[in-house]
């Protein structure tokens, strides 16, 4: 009796190893075949948390959930595809012009009488004018620029069928993200170990963490990004809308910044001769640019985003490696979910009692 017993209990043991070995092997699986999905399934959660609010209210007035959702959607995709586009566009436009004005201006020789300072004699200007660049052809180089560009413009074109491809999926999950909201954190709360309490506390960090992200992050730097392409603009530097673009997306990450960019056209200005506008734009974007984002994070973020400058750092820029663009919410969530966990774990700890 006491053999069957043991005989039992070892096929218990090796069913519940299989068990285990088959779940985590369908969960591997899983995986595999979401993670194509993954950018999507991102920004449909993040449109979805900003939005809701928003749905909610059209809910009340319309008697059907699907419709509801179908409107919001619809209207979201509005507001974040329509400029997207018109922007996206006038981007490639301004980046062609761009590179083939200063195509023309380096074949043009029109470089070397700026650095040979034709209305500059300051020591700076002078030495840059005796440089002498006998191995170095700008011309030739950025012609080799010129060809690439156009020699890429297929793989472009397919990568902007593959964007496409991901917005449209995006915009289905997030009919549902908005539609079934209640069904589906239900189901995240029966799957998780964590109890009710602690599971509206997640949701409430992760919900935080987007908005501060979204709101802190992007928000902010679009702002940059639009106030420096504006100076641009009205100091008459080529290609404003695409420098402005360039700093709304170097804005993005923390070390770097929109002055990457308007640094070197102050310093460009300067040696051109036009030193008004050189100290106008370093003011602009020292006072302005650099000035917003200390006034506006803190009215758009407030104390939702709880973490340190530098793991916050660490999880953006490590976001944008390892997943790329949808690193930008996804790194800052996993770093938040993880503390949350490692609290609730080092909570459960405290409240054990001692031997």
């Amino acid at each position: 009796m006491p053999q069957a017993a043991g005989d039992w209990e070892s096929r218990s043991r090796v069913r519940a190893l299989v068990h285990m070995a088959a779940t985590l092997g369908g969960l591997y699986v899983c995986w595999l075949l979401a993670l194509p999905f993954l950018p999507a399934f991102v920004w449909g959660m993040t449109l979805a948390i900003l939005f809701f609010p928003a749905y909610r209210r059209i809910r009340r007035w319309l008697p059907t959930p699907n419709v509801a959702a179908l409107i919001s959607v619809t209207l979201i995709a509005a507001i974040v595809v329509i400029p997207a586009v018109i922007l996206g566009e006038r981007v490639m436009i301004e980046a062609g012009k761009g590179a083939l004005m200063l195509r023309q201006k380096l074949e043009s020789g029109e470089w070397q009488h700026i650095l040979h300072g034709r209305s500059l004699r300051l020591p700076l200007g002078e030495r840059l004018g005796t440089i002498d660049l006998p191995d170095l052809d700008l011309p030739a180089l950025i012609g080799s620029a010129v060809s690439w560009l156009a020699n890429t413009s297929a793989s472009l074109v397919r990568v902007s069928v593959i964007q496409i491809t991901q917005l449209l999926i995006t915009f289905y999950f997030l009919f549902y993200f908005l539609r079934d909201r209640s069904g589906i954190l239900r189901v995240i709360c029966g799957l998780s170990p964590l109890s009710p309490r602690n599971m509206t506390r997640l949701f409430m960090r992760v919900a935080d963490t987007v908005y501060a992200t979204v709101y802190g992050t992007v928000v902010v730097a679009v702002i940059q990004g639009t106030l420096g392409g504006l100076m641009f603009w009205w100091l008459d530097l080529p290609v404003p809308v695409l420098w402005g673009v360039v700093m709304g997306m170097l804005a993005v990450v923390p070390v770097l910044g929109a002055f990457v960019i308007w640094i070197p056209a102050a310093i460009f200005l300067a040696l051109n001769g036009r030193w008004f506008d050189s100290v106008f734009l370093t003011l602009w974007g020292t006072v302005v640019i650099g000035g917003i984002d200390n006034i506006l994070y803190p009215i758009l973020v407030g104390n939702r985003l709880q973490l340190h400058s530098l793991p916050a750092f660490i999880a953006l820029v490590g976001g944008l490696v390892v997943f790329g663009a949808s690193g930008i919410i996804l790194g800052p969530l996993a770093l938040t979910v993880t503390l949350f966990l490692l609290e609730v774990w080092r909570g459960k700890i405290a409240a054990r009692p001692l031997p």
